[in-house]
């Protein structure tokens, strides 16, 4: 059952004379009245999926966190204008999607390395760039909290390929309004007419945007990848690929990691812009870095199973010359397609805690 304007109604929902939504919870009205710890208790079921949401929107982890928070700012501020005419859920995704569309008004698009420049020499210099906003990975361990269930039906939608990177960077590429159409329609299910009732216009201009941004997606995205598919756990295979990958840069050989790569497949390390295409591109890239003797020597590695965006990862720890612990170095997250990695991306370990990672090993 779906609400009158703006999204699924809540599970146990019913609707009330003149298409008003009485949601059977009395915490609805009192944080309506001003009840602010019943408001709190509301918003805060919901706090997990908005997270998604605005990341989507964003690119951003961080950001996401922030605009969440104003969009409780905003509900509170606004509480009194709630008339039930939309589910609370729903009400609530309008005030996220407006604040993520006023936060990127006039900002960059977050990227990737390959968005930015062509590949790479294994000899390019890395000279990062802090002045380019990247694109940042999403811990699986808080998406397994947003997957539906039989008690939330309406949770927010974590299918994989509309979570993972590849996805992720392309949708950044869409303006910021077609970018909201294209989430709202294809990933949370939306109707035409509630998604003009999220962004407050008509559902010919819903349709014009949708198309856009779906030839947007079509251009750049492999074929296979139009065709999104639910969230399946790793394989034996991948779960082995990744134990292959870890190992391989435990003892330090970068030819044992190029050869895990397609001939295709690409290495990108943001906040550097320089990326690496082909195995041998990127064992040559890798090698100075496992190499004591050179001057680009990394130092001893550790490597943690993780996940990121629905894709195998793998955090890296380095312990120096001369110390005795491991310490956070990045976290990678693997695309991979027919048994071998199609794409390795190497984020700074910033959010090392939102993944629930030790500090040091």
């Amino acid at each position: 059952m779906t609400d009158s304007q703006g999204g699924p109604a809540p599970a146990g929902a019913a609707v009330a004379a003149g298409g008003a939504v009485a949601t059977g919870d009395a915490a609805v009205a009192a944080a309506v009245a001003g009840d602010e710890s019943a408001f709190t208790v509301l918003v805060g079921r919901y706090r997990r999926e908005l997270h998604v949401h605005c990341y989507r929107m964003l690119g951003s982890f961080e950001d996401a966190e922030d605009l969440v928070q104003e969009t409780f700012l905003r509900a509170w501020q606004k509480r009194a204008t709630y008339q039930g005419r939309a589910s609370f859920r729903a009400w609530l995704y309008r005030i996220a999607t407006n604040a993520c569309l006023d936060f990127l008004d006039g900002r960059p698009r977050r990227l990737l390395p390959p968005q930015v420049t062509s590949p790479a020499s294994p000899q390019a210099a890395l000279v990062p760039r802090p002045d380019i906003p990247w694109l940042q990975p999403y811990p699986d361990r808080l998406l397994d909290r947003v997957a539906p269930s039989d008690t939330e039906p309406d949770a927010a939608v974590v299918a994989k390929e509309t979570i993972e990177l590849a996805f992720l960077a392309t949708i950044q590429l869409l303006p910021p309004r077609q970018r909201a159409v294209l989430i709202a329609r294809d990933v949370l299910g939306w109707s035409a007419r509630q998604t003009a009732a999220l962004l407050d216009t008509s559902v010919v201009s819903v349709n014009s945007a949708l198309q856009r941004a779906r030839c947007t997606l079509k251009a750049h995205l492999p074929a296979r990848r139009m065709d999104w598919a639910p969230h399946t756990d790793p394989s034996e295979q991948e779960r082995a690929l990744l134990q292959r990958y870890m190992s391989a840069h435990e003892r330090a050989d970068a030819a044992a990691v190029a050869a895990l790569m397609r001939e295709d497949g690409r290495l990108m390390m943001p906040p550097y812009p320089t990326w690496w295409q082909g195995p041998e591109a990127i064992r040559a890239a890798l090698a100075p870095g496992f190499d004591p003797a050179s001057p680009r020597f990394v130092g001893d590695l550790k490597l943690v199973p993780t996940r990121a965006n629905r894709q195998l990862a793998a955090a890296n720890y380095v312990r120096y010359p001369g110390q005795s612990v491991y310490r956070p170095l990045g976290l990678d997250v693997l695309r991979v397609q027919d048994g071998l990695i199609a794409e390795i991306v190497g984020f700074a370990p910033d959010l090392f805690p939102a993944f629930g990672l030790p500090a040091t090993l």
